[in-house]
């Protein structure tokens, strides 16, 4: 089976502990697998994107041991594939337009009787008559497309977490300022690239269930899912600059993959040997 991995930060900050242990398991994932491990960076973002940083973080990734193959992927340089993808959505009728605003959408998804818990899109814009659709139009609102899921069932199974079930939504594949969302983004990337193992932290677990639908309906490859303990804050949170920027300007790398080591319970971080079914399933707390 296609073990290729890859790992895809957002250039937007430094890269937290967190973030570099993820980055570590999914070269683990595919080295000891014999197969290749992929940087991509995910910069669509364009006003949160900084630059810099990204060669910050390649230096990072190289700091803690991580090789990789082949030049480094940039999704602004991609931008005609995800333009394909929206076409071939549109050409199937799979996707509308929707001028909601994320108020109106809390708003909607929190009345009695919504149709999807946990604040997903409850379908507002799919509703609309002819003629509310060209008011909306009139408006000047520019609109989001969403792709009409109509409540899909998704399973998986994850090779960490085991069985997963998720309801789709109607969720963005394209912004309201014309460029390509997260969800559509990525699929496109890992079935261009050819991977075959997502490994990323447990907190990105529930879009999964979006990615493999949306990967069904553009007849993309569907890539296996490990989705990996997460580093907590000593809040309990998920570890962020709030809990004191605890990146590699403030621990040393060495220092860095001995943690890493101990708290995934491994003897050594080299890819020999390396048994993801013995990796610890609950999240660890990072004590400065």
């Amino acid at each position: 089976m296609n073990a290729d991995g890859r790992f895809a930060p957002s250039p937007t900050g430094t890269l937290h502990l967190g973030n570099l242990r993820t980055a570590l398991l999914a070269w683990l994932f595919a080295r000891s697998a014999g197969a290749r491990y992929l940087v991509r960076m995910e910069d669509l973002d364009t006003g949160r994107v900084k630059p810099g940083v990204d060669a910050e973080q390649l230096a990072d990734l190289a700091a803690i041991g991580l090789d990789w193959d082949g030049e480094v992927v940039y999704q602004s340089q991609r931008l005609d594939l995800y333009a394909d993808a929206i076409a071939q959505l549109r050409a199937a009728g799979r996707v509308y337009e929707c001028f909601c605003t994320r108020a109106e959408i809390r708003a909607a998804a929190s009345a009695p009787h919504g149709p999807l818990p946990g604040g997903a899109y409850p379908g507002t814009c799919l509703r609309l008559t002819a003629a509310e659709l060209a008011e909306k139009r009139a408006s000047g609102r520019p609109p989001a497309l969403r792709i009409r899921a109509d409540g899909a069932h998704v399973t998986f199974t994850d090779r960490l977490l085991g069985p997963q079930e998720g309801v789709v939504d109607d969720f963005v594949v394209q912004r309201n300022d014309g460029a390509a969302a997260y969800n559509l983004a990525v699929v496109v990337d890992d079935a261009a690239q050819g991977i075959g193992e997502v490994v990323r932290g447990a907190d990105l677990v529930d879009s999964t269930s979006r990615q493999l639908f949306l990967a069904r309906e553009l007849k993309l490859s569907e890539p296996r899912h490990a989705h990996v303990p997460l580093v907590l804050g000593p809040d309990g949170a998920r570890l962020a600059k709030r809990h004191g920027d605890v990146t590699l300007r403030e621990v040393p790398a060495a220092t860095a993959r001995a943690w890493m080591a101990r708290t995934l319970g491994l003897d050594s971080l080299e890819p020999r040997g390396f048994d993801p079914a013995a990796l610890p399933r609950e999240p660890t707390c990072w004590l400065a």
